[in-house]
Formats: structure tokens, C-alpha cells, sequence
């Protein structure tokens, strides 16, 4: 097995010899720029916020920062490194710790690289989730010489955090619009085997759209010894009775007369924050999509638009009256819609 070094003062943007403070002003500051919460739409949020976790997590704290500058050096080859050549060193896992994540912010996993420099591959150390390995085949009996013991995952005393959890959050739109508190009732696996329900009150962000993810730290599943897990609920809209949704856009299907369509008009539409009037421009054909900006999901700068669709629509069953006038236009008029 082959372990990438990872450098935590670059993933921080700070100086090999930045104060414990300069770490933690530089942490909170990238955990904001790169919350999931406010970064829905990027996938690569995610995967930059558990780095600074991570890098958080071994440096705020003073022993864990002097373990990885002592032996994170080791690590430097990248690729080529071999985790074998570990089994003569000895762990000081006293003082702090080694497990645990980040703060409040909550990380959401760890790397190989991460596990095997704080005994995480070794036991059950600080790591997402509480996993245990063991690697006796690989190490031997006493990988660190040290007097753990083969079982050391279970000797020493060490606690993980639970595994994240996922769950399917059922919203209207008018509810992913406006967002503000939710309540809602989970099934979750009890301590012995039993189902138990939880109900938990969930601040739902405005303008949530399709497959966003809302965390809710410490929800998830419970950890061995250790602090939950956290729990992410996955946003699903429910159909809706007239509108459609593309990505952070609603479409709304208009239905006009003929002439409303031909000589414009305005029409009093709905929308998901309400009623407006809309003006439809003379000439609109069936199909064609005005717009009313800042209308759909989404927030600031990054909300969408409602689109409304004119859909023309003429009478199934016209009077006489009707029917003279129409054939009276179809004499009169020389509009040719087909040039084929």
C-alpha cells in the first residue's frame, strides 16, 4: 500500500512556523469560504472543506503538530512511500489524543495518510466513522514496539467519531423557496438492534434546490467512545401542481387566447412568492418563454429565474358567432405561418 504525503500548513495557506492562532484564523476562514452549506453547487467544496478539516485536526492541537513534523517528513516520497517502514517508530498517543476531527465545523472523513500518521490504521484512532483496522499480518503483533499489543484498536482506550449518516429530506417548492425551520421524524437504529424514532427540528436554507445536502452536526451515527456522527439530509422537490423545475429555474405553463396572444395583454401570473402582472408582448407565439428575473431557487447573485411559456389555446367548441368572425380573419389576413 502506497500513502500520498499530504502538506497541512499548504492545505491552510500558512507558514511552517505560523502561531496556533494564525492556524485557527486561517482554518475558520477557508471553513466559511468552503462550507458545503453555502457551497451546494460544487461538489469540489466538499472535497477541499474535509482537507481543512483535516489539516486542522492535526494541527491545532501541539502534540499532534509535533508528531506530523516529526514524522510527516517520512512521508515526502509521495507515492513511493511505504507505511511498512513505520514499524520501528514509537507513537506518543498520550496528552491530547489522537482522535477526534475538527471543531464545530465538523469534518466528514480522514485520508490514509491522516489514519496512518495518528494510529488510525493501527486501531481504531482518529478517523471518520470509528473504523477499525488491523493490519497484524502486515506489522506483526506489536507494529510499534511500543507494548501495545496486537489488539491495540481495543486497548488503548481511544475514541472515534461515528459514521455520517444520509437521509432523503421530501420538500414543496414553496418550502425550498422560503426556507426557516422544518420538523421532521427519523427511524434510527438503536444501541440493540431496535428501531427508535428522533424528531429533529432542521433550519432549512432558502432557495435549496434538487440533490442539495443539509448537515446537521452531530445527528448521524454514534461513534465508539466517541462523539456522533453527522447526519446529512439530501434535498428532494415534490411535484408540483404548476411549475417544473430546471436546475435553479421554474417553468410555468401560461395558457392564452389567440388574441391575447396576437394584440399582448397583461396577465396576473403566479409565482412562488406570489401574484404579479406580467405583460405579454403582441405576436407571441406558443412556445416562446418570457422571463421574470429572480423568480426561481437559489440565492443573491446565483437564484434562477421563472420562466413562463405561452401555451396558445383555442375554443374546442366555438358558436357560430365564433366561427363567422374566424373564418372572416382567415379571409381578411394574410399571415402565413408555414414557409415550407
Amino acid at each position: 500500500m502506497s500513502v500520498e504525503y499530504k502538506d497541512y500548513y499548504q492545505i491552510l495557506g500558512v507558514d511552517r512556523n505560523a502561531s496556533q492562532e494564525e492556524i485557527s484564523k486561517a482554518f475558520k476562514k477557508l471553513a466559511r469560504k468552503y462550507h458545503p452549506d453555502l457551497n451546494t453547487d460544487n461538489p469540489e467544496a466538499e472535497k477541499k472543506f474535509k482537507e481543512i478539516n483535516e489539516a486542522y485536526a492535526a494541527l491545532k492541537d501541539p502534540e499532534k503538530r509535533k508528531q506530523y513534523d516529526q514524522f510527516g517528513a517520512d512521508f515526502e516520497h509521495g507515492q513511493d512511500f511505504d507505511p511498512r517502514n513505520f514499524q520501528n517508530m514509537h507513537f506518543n498517543f498520550g496528552g491530547a489524543g489522537a482522535g477526534g476531527g475538527a471543531e464545530s465545523f465538523g469534518g466528514s472523513g480522514y485520508s490514509d495518510f491522516f489514519d496512518l500518521l495518528f494510529g488510525n490504521l493501527f486501531g481504531q484512532g482518529g478517523g471518520q466513522g470509528g473504523r477499525r483496522r488491523t493490519y497484524s499480518t502486515t506489522f506483526g503483533s506489536d507494529p510499534f514496539g511500543g507494548g501495545f499489543g496486537a489488539d491495540m484498536g481495543t486497548q488503548s482506550g481511544f475514541s472515534g467519531k461515528g459514521e455520517d449518516s444520509e437521509a432523503s429530506l421530501e420538500l414543496t417548492l414553496e418550502e425550498a423557496a422560503r426556507g426557516g425551520k422544518k420538523s421532521i421524524a427519523l427511524q434510527e437504529h438503536g444501541p440493540r438492534g431496535g428501531v427508535q424514532s428522533k424528531n429533529l427540528e432542521v433550519n432549512i436554507p432558502a432557495g435549496v434546490t434538487e440533490g442539495s445536502k443539509i448537515r446537521l452536526s452531530g445527528q448521524g451515527n454514534p461513534g465508539r467512545g466517541g462523539q456522533r456522527g453527522d447526519l446529512y439530509l439530501r434535498v428532494k422537490l415534490k411535484p408540483h401542481h404548476l411549475f417544473r423545475v430546471e436546475n435553479k429555474n421554474i417553468v410555468l405553463d401560461l395558457p392564452l387566447t389567440p388574441w391575447e396572444a396576437a394584440l399582448g395583454t397583461s396577465v396576473r401570473v403566479p409565482t412562488l412568492e406570489g401574484s404579479v402582472d406580467m405583460k405579454i408582448p403582441p405576436g407571441t407565439s406558443s412556445g416562446k418563454k418570457l422571463r421574470l428575473k429572480g423568480k426561481g431557487l437559489g440565492r443573491g447573485k446565483n437564484k434562477g429565474d421563472q420562466l413562463v411559456r405561452a401555451m396558445i389555446k383555442t375554443p374546442q367548441k366555438p358558436s357560430d358567432k365564433e366561427k363567422e368572425l374566424w373564418e372572416q380573419l382567415a379571409q381578411e389576413s394574410d399571415f402565413r405561418p408555414r414557409n415550407f
